[in-house]
């Protein structure tokens, strides 16, 4: 049976692991690489689905398989004929497993951790946890409506909405993403930390390759689904090279469409991460870096194999006013095979924009750059008006969209 995710490489970069190429899925193509647009509850927030081709450009939209689950239900969804028309999403989609909320809601939860270890926060009156099993305490789930167990099955956590219990297992979150509907699938994964120590992550790792195997058997059991949706399983390791390494063989080993690569990273080690996972991982299948984006991340995951991205920050910071801007600059990534533009964040709720009649950002091709100015976005964020955030929003997804797309051409052209 054809295999309904495939990835056709169109062009290598002698030197580095970068390559340009057509993903292939049932709702259609993406040009790689590629930054996927996060639409968390089928939604991304303040934009409508005309907004993402018209304004923004963009070819593919990733959900969130635990928030729908909550919100509105994956039956729903299914009823609806799966999330391309629940959502009027006509381009091709993704969903996550759920596993980085073990990781939000456990080890990581009231810690402002990221996927980085940089930027890390802990506070007197934050709960303090530790990586690995968190003991179920009621009166902390009731005091703070969140929580979440790992153990060797699954996963049980209780809602943020309602305080409800839940559980998943690698098996459940498969047949939840086959209801939504998705192209692509991601198997089940406990993302960690990176604060955990090496003996957690290679424990969240090992338990990791467990799941994807039980992911694989749980996607193939469902014959309709198989036809329709490829499976990604998810490289884990945090900071350890080795481990990284381990994790990568052992997934190529499974039979999974691409390959997701996640968990937590030094933002300084990025780039060695990724590319002692690629080297590994097949050369004919699609690679995702999941949860990180910003303009160095996606050079950098290029030149070391990456095909797609996928990040919540341009959204999250444009609907509080901070934007992305050129500041001219032409840099050159150390290897030598990509010129880009510098970028820099500026927040449009500074006093100086109030009267900065300058566009959004001059040097941007962008519509929305060209057609506002500083001056009226920061009045629309100063009085509270909706439109802001929506406008900051198309801006920051198309400069993201837009930078990766450059890169690509640079691979084909150049």
């Amino acid at each position: 049976m054809p295999k309904p995710v495939t990835l056709e490489v169109i062009k290598r970069q002698p030197g580095t692991l970068a390559r340009a190429g057509v993903l292939h899925t049932p709702h259609g193509d993406i040009e790689t690489p590629a930054f996927v647009v996060v639409g968390t509850k089928a939604s991304v927030k303040s934009l409508m689905p005309e907004d993402l081709t018209q304004y923004v450009g963009n070819q593919m939209t990733l959900a969130n398989t635990y928030h729908l689950f909550l919100q509105p239900g994956s039956e729903i969804i299914k009823e609806a004929g799966g999330i391309h028309q629940f959502a009027n999403w006509k381009m091709p989609t993704m969903t996550d497993s759920g596993g980085f909320q073990v990781f939000s809601l456990g080890a990581a939860f009231g810690k402002g951790v990221t996927k980085f270890a940089k930027g890390e926060v802990e506070t007197e009156t934050q709960v303090p946890l530790k990586a690995g099993l968190n003991v179920y305490s009621k009166k902390f789930a009731e005091d703070h409506g969140k929580l979440c167990i790992v153990d060797e099955d699954g996963v049980t956590f209780t809602s943020h909405i309602d305080g409800s219990m839940h559980r998943f297992t690698a098996e459940r979150s498969i047949e939840i993403q086959h209801a939504i509907g998705a192209d692509i699938i991601v198997a089940f994964d406990e993302c960690t930390s990176p604060t955990a120590d090496r003996d957690y992550q290679e424990e969240a790792m090992h338990r990791t390759h467990r799941w994807a195997k039980r992911s694989v058997l749980a996607h193939k059991q469902d014959y309709n689904a198989l036809k329709k949706q490829g499976l990604y399983g998810v490289v884990q390791g945090g900071r350890f090279l080795d481990l990284r390494r381990e994790s990568a063989r052992a997934l190529s080993d499974m039979d999974f469409d691409g390959f997701g690569i996640g968990g937590s990273f030094s933002k300084e080690d990025l780039g060695e991460s990724l590319k002692v996972v690629n080297e590994i991982l097949p050369e004919d299948k699609p690679r995702h870096l999941l949860g990180i984006g910003e303009p160095e991340d996606i050079v950098q995951g290029i030149l070391q194999g990456c095909d797609t991205f996928d990040c919540v920050q341009p959204t999250r910071i444009g609907r509080t006013g901070t934007i992305y801007v050129h500041t001219g600059v032409i840099l050159t990534s150390q290897c030598g095979t990509f010129t880009y533009p510098e970028t820099k964040k500026i927040s449009l709720t500074n006093e100086k924009y109030k009267t900065d009649l300058s566009p959004l950002d001059p040097l941007s091709e962008g519509y929305v750059a060209q057609k506002y100015t500083k001056a009226y976005v920061a009045h629309l964020f100063r009085s509270g008006e909706i439109l802001g955030p929506h406008l900051a929003s198309i801006h920051n997804l198309y400069f993201i969209v837009n930078f990766t797309k450059k890169l690509r051409e640079q691979l084909l052209y150049k």
